[in-house]
């Protein structure tokens, strides 16, 4: 018996091996729970997430446009036909164009900041609206961020605000679920990683190298790392934990050079 035996969660924004959200994956598998997995909705992705998945055997794999409010609430209809409940969710999504990263922050135009804020931030929003209806009293939502919510880190430009944006959100949505529900909202902001998205990210290498050099551990953070954490955050071990950001980045976040 794992600690999340008997529980479903929804797991959204899978890219591939690589991604943060998987390896939370590996983690609740390993702890009994669960899943179901949401895909962006292009043939290539449904083929990569199925392989990736495939040795878990999960009922429910299905595709999702996070800017269709329509297809949300299928996505969330699937799990209570498919589940009849839900106990947690992560929630791993964030998109801006390449060449709007790239440009500098004071450059990005308004249909890419739109764009960028829809995917990245609204997003949010609209799941936890739907999460809402099918969790009990003291489920759990998680999301990722990065410390370019809150610092300049040269590079990541419009996506730094998207992430400052969605880890306010996390604060007012932590409050609305948690007074009507005690539903809790976390945000897990890791050390930089290479994963897909991060791959759009000029001189990103370098921005490893250096947190590496900075961080107190003396190293950058490891992929079973961010999946205990997100362990803590979504079970019981942090029922008294809710509007936080948990930094899993070996200490850079508090180093001030």
């Amino acid at each position: 018996m794992g600690l999340f035996s008997g529980k479903i969660g929804l797991v959204m924004g899978v890219a591939n091996d690589h991604s943060i959200a998987w390896a939370m994956s590996q983690s609740l598998y390993a702890e009994g729970a669960e899943l179901a997995f949401t895909h962006l909705p292009t043939p290539s992705n449904q083929r990569r997430l199925r392989k990736l998945v495939e040795p878990y055997a999960p009922k429910l794999v299905v595709p999702c446009d996070v800017q269709s409010d329509d297809d949300i609430a299928r996505v969330f209809e699937s799990v209570r036909d498919t589940y009849g409940k839900l106990d947690f969710l992560v929630h791993s999504i964030a998109f801006a164009p390449p060449h709007e990263i790239r440009r500098p922050y004071v450059e990005t135009s308004r249909e890419g900041w739109h764009l960028a804020m829809d995917i990245s931030v609204y997003s949010l929003v609209a799941v936890c609206r739907e999460a809402a209806t099918l969790l009990p009293e003291n489920g759990a939502i998680v999301t990722l961020s990065y410390f370019g919510a809150e610092k300049v880190m040269p590079g990541y430009n419009v996506m730094g605000v998207c992430k400052a944006a969605l880890e306010h959100s996390v604060r007012y949505l932590a409050w609305d679920l948690g007074r009507e529900k005690k539903i809790r909202v976390n945000a897990l902001s890791a050390g930089p990683m290479r994963t897909l998205s991060a791959m759009g990210i000029a001189e990103f290498d370098q921005m490893r190298e250096h947190a590496a050099k900075k961080a107190c551990l003396n190293r950058n953070v490891l992929p079973e790392e961010l999946g205990a954490a997100g362990l803590y955050l979504l079970s019981p071990l942090s029922a008294g934990l809710t509007g936080e950001v948990l930094h899993i980045d070996c200490g850079y976040s508090i180093v001030g050079l």
